[in-house]
């Protein structure tokens, strides 16, 4: 069975900075794409970071370029999300998908929710004001 198990979310203050985990059973990261999604009450699902074993390559949404960084233990078989200079806007729940590092990536992009087969319960990140 797999299972995606997303942790570290909570409260924190606009400019802080929170780190997400995304431990992974029954799938190996080393071979899966890893992605981080959030779901926020204005824009919906909407893809943030990306871990990509099929380009080998971390990808990031325009709006979080430069202040969130993904990473992974393979070791640990974990991916993580540092976010940093987080912002009101971030606010949302926070979850982690794989998909097999073999396939290529859709035509819809490494962003695209509909490719992945595995999917996390979520975080939740809250950013005050």
């Amino acid at each position: 069975e797999v299972q995606l198990v997303e942790s570290g979310g909570g409260l924190v203050q606009a400019g802080g900075s929170l780190k997400l985990s995304c431990s992974a059973s029954g799938v190996f990261v080393d071979t899966h794409t890893v992605t981080w999604f959030r779901q926020t009450p204005g824009k919906g699902r909407e893809g943030v970071s990306s871990n990509s074993r099929s380009d080998g390559m971390q990808h990031y949404s325009a709006s979080v370029r430069g202040r969130f960084t993904v990473s992974s233990d393979y070791a640990k078989n974990t991916v993580f999300l540092q976010m940093t200079s987080l912002k009101p806007e971030d606010t949302g729940v926070y979850y982690c998908a794989a998909r097999p590092g073999y396939r290529p990536v859709a035509s819809g992009g490494v962003f695209a929710a509909s490719d992945y087969d595995y999917w996390g319960q979520g975080t939740q990140v809250t950013v005050s004001s």
